[in-house]
């Protein structure tokens, strides 16, 4: 038999403003003044503090207002306000086109199709290969795949044939190495497309053509007895000139097109042997409640309240001043905060600002940062997310400063950032032709003090985007 059953529970929801402060501690200074204008965009009752109106003008605006309000507003929207205020939309869509203008690869490979002479049926494979190509430049399905696709999805019956010669125009397009098969294929491509001549290129493509495996796996000596070289001279340039090729053609392009430049929010300062923090400037402008508004409030507040137009208009004006009140607190908030946290990472990783020594760094994770500030984790791993400092060194993004610990044999505790900075630092000075396993990178770092396992080892070098000893193997 079920019974109904009362249950208390305690509950934690966030106030409007809270959220309103969150979705902003998010958004990098330099993003700020488009979020701004979009905030201008969307709530009458915001105007920039900076353009302050005469009195005469404040009543002929609120006069407007009010007959705007009185004659066209709804329960649903405020159309006619948008109509009255287009300088504001105009502004928020032409920043909107100024943060899209990158070209992603695949707009980059359809207008170099645009330029081929192909009929309709090619122009439409040439279409769906370019589909096909993965981020990092590659077409990994089958070409008999990719004839089945064509005809169930564009009713295109064709053949491997035809769209291997559509395919071959693709990989004479820009950036060299598109479109490729295989690895293989990649770096062919590249040399055929290059303007280097010579005998190297020449044993360059003979090594990628005949020797490919042997070239993977680094085994020189198997090149110059397949290939008849009694030197290995001409081999060196020739294996330096496929180094120089671009294993992964469409990352860079994509990289490029969606990744943002590295804008500071912060700038850290030395004077007089003292660290100065402050906030970017990226002219963003000052926000004030529309007097206009405020104005109409109290007129409102005069009339019947019987009037349900009244109640109508009233509730939206007042909707819209405590949303523009909210998002002035929520900016005004926002600095406060970006500007505590950065001056408690400066102060956590003082020696590091100063000298600007890597193997300075101390360990210190999100915890650390929100326990002194007084917020939660979540609340600073929004703040660090997508934010930078500008140096006396450079420009460092806030998650720089955040690294693990790991305790030395004297009981020491440092950053795994100087951990890494040592294997780094290990395999630059290794002799070539026998260069360290990961067990022996190990034992050496034991010796400087740092008790790592091998398999710690290996996620270093891993994050160093340093290969494994075999493939650093030289002549």
């Amino acid at each position: 038999m079920q019974k109904l059953r009362l249950k208390s529970t305690l509950t934690h929801r966030l106030s409007p403003q809270k959220l309103q402060l969150i979705k902003l501690l998010q958004v990098p200074s330099v993003a700020m003044k488009a979020r701004i204008e979009q905030e201008l965009a969307v709530n009458p009752a915001l105007e920039e503090g900076d353009n302050v109106l005469e009195e005469q003008e404040i009543n002929e605006e609120y006069a407007g207002e009010e007959e705007l309000l009185a004659d066209d507003l709804n329960v649903d929207g405020y159309q006619a306000y948008h109509k009255h205020h287009e300088p504001y939309q105009n502004r928020l869509a032409a920043k909107s086109l100024m943060l899209t203008h990158a070209h992603s690869l695949d707009e980059q490979l359809l207008r170099q199709l645009s330029f081929l002479k192909l009929d309709q049926r090619q122009h439409k494979i040439g279409i769906h290969l370019i589909g096909s190509i993965e981020s990092d430049g590659y077409i990994r399905r089958d070409l008999e795949a990719i004839v089945n696709d064509l005809a169930f999805t564009q009713y295109i019956e064709t053949n491997v044939q035809e769209v291997s010669a559509v395919l071959s125009k693709i990989q004479r397009f820009d950036p060299p190495g598109i479109g490729a098969r295989s690895l293989q294929e990649c770096l062919l491509i590249q040399l055929e497309k290059s303007q280097e001549s010579g005998a190297a290129r020449e044993l360059a493509i003979r090594v990628l053509t005949q020797c490919f495996e042997a070239f993977s796996k680094k085994h020189y000596e198997k090149i110059l007895e397949k290939l008849g070289l009694t030197s290995s001279a001409l081999l060196k340039q020739a294996l330096a000139l496929i180094t120089r090729l671009d294993p992964k053609p469409g990352s860079r392009i994509n990289e490029s097109s969606h990744s943002e430049v590295l804008h500071p929010d912060f700038v850290v300062t030395k004077q007089n042997g003292q660290l100065h923090v402050s906030l970017t400037d990226y002219t963003t402008p000052v926000l004030r409640t529309r007097k206009g508004y405020v104005a109409m409030m109290e007129h409102y507040r005069k009339h019947s309240k019987k009037d349900e137009r009244v109640k109508e208009v009233t509730s939206f004006v007042r909707k819209k001043l405590e949303a523009a009140q909210w998002f002035i607190d929520a900016v005004q908030q926002r600095k406060h905060t970006l500007l505590n946290t950065m001056k408690t990472i400066v102060n956590l990783q003082h020696a590091f600002f100063m000298e600007e020594e890597e193997h300075r760094l101390k360990p210190m994770v999100l915890k650390c940062v929100a326990a002194r500030i007084g917020m939660d984790v979540s609340t600073v791993a929004r703040i660090v997310n997508n934010k930078a400092v500008q140096t006396d060194f450079g420009i460092y993004p806030l998650k720089f400063f955040f690294t693990e610990a790991i305790t030395t044999t004297l009981g020491e505790e440092v950053s795994n950032r100087a951990v890494k900075k040592a294997v780094a630092d290990i395999i630059a000075r290794e002799d070539k032709r026998e260069p360290y396993t990961d067990e022996k990178i190990a034992v050496l770092l034991q010796e400087r003090g740092y008790p790592i396992a091998r398999r710690t080892v290996a996620k270093y070098r891993e994050q160093l985007n340093l290969p494994v000893a075999r493939l650093r193997k030289g002549i």
